[in-house]
């Protein structure tokens, strides 16, 4: 569920598992953060990664970017 405020936008998440929230928590903790700006710093990071529907498509568009392997033993004089 998704409101809004004077202050923001709300998310709420339900049915998440204890021991993931759990995890998040220490997460938070070891970044001396609150479990909230925890969340909000995972969710802002992972909403500006490009979203990859298929992996082998994504894996061809990296491999066309880059150079060709030179092969290093033609005149290497070994």
């Amino acid at each position: 569920m998704v409101t809004t405020n004077k202050r923001g936008t709300t998310l709420t998440i339900r049915g998440l598992d204890a021991a993931i929230i759990e995890r998040l928590k220490a997460r938070a903790h070891g970044k001396s953060r609150s479990l909230e700006a925890e969340l909000r710093e995972v969710l802002t990071h992972v909403s500006r990664q490009p979203l990859v529907i298929d992996p082998l498509e994504e894996a061809d568009r990296i491999a066309a970017m880059t150079p060709p392997a030179t092969d290093r033993r033609a005149g290497g004089g070994q």
